[in-house]
């Protein structure tokens, strides 16, 4: 199925083409939770620690960190998961270079995982032990 989008280089500026764009980039993050587990699962943390920012009441540069360690993760994703499709496209057969790239893709999005899991418990142990009395 080929694109028939002209490579960004040949346009000239207009509003629609803005639009457009903005359409496809959203189609694309809802091609990303609806095809990729491991978005869903992000997508479903995310919201629990929403939930409980609300619920703690945690402060502007608390949510300032959530929102970015959040954001890292679902960026990290999302690269991932194109570097995975085009992967898929160029060969179906084992490929050491492509195994590779998946590979260090996929470290990326456990590296900003674990990034958010350290901010997290920055942000939210100590409202934790303050609920407690510990």
């Amino acid at each position: 199925m080929k694109d028939h989008r002209k490579y960004s280089h040949d346009k000239k500026f207009s509003l629609s083409s803005r639009v457009k764009s903005f359409r496809h980039a959203f189609s694309g993050l809802a091609d990303l939770v609806r095809h990729e587990h491991n978005a869903r699962i992000h997508l479903v943390i995310f919201l629990v620690v929403i939930s409980a920012g609300i619920i703690f009441r945690i402060s502007s540069i608390e949510w300032i960190s959530i929102i970015i360690a959040s954001g890292l993760v679902f960026i990290s994703e999302c690269f991932n998961t194109a570097i995975e499709n085009i992967s898929d496209l160029i060969t179906d057969e084992l490929n050491e270079n492509i195994r590779r790239a998946k590979d260090v893709a996929a470290a990326g999005v456990l590296m900003a995982a674990i990034i958010s899991v350290i901010v997290g418990l920055f942000v939210f142990l100590p409202h934790i032990f303050n609920i407690t009395g510990d």
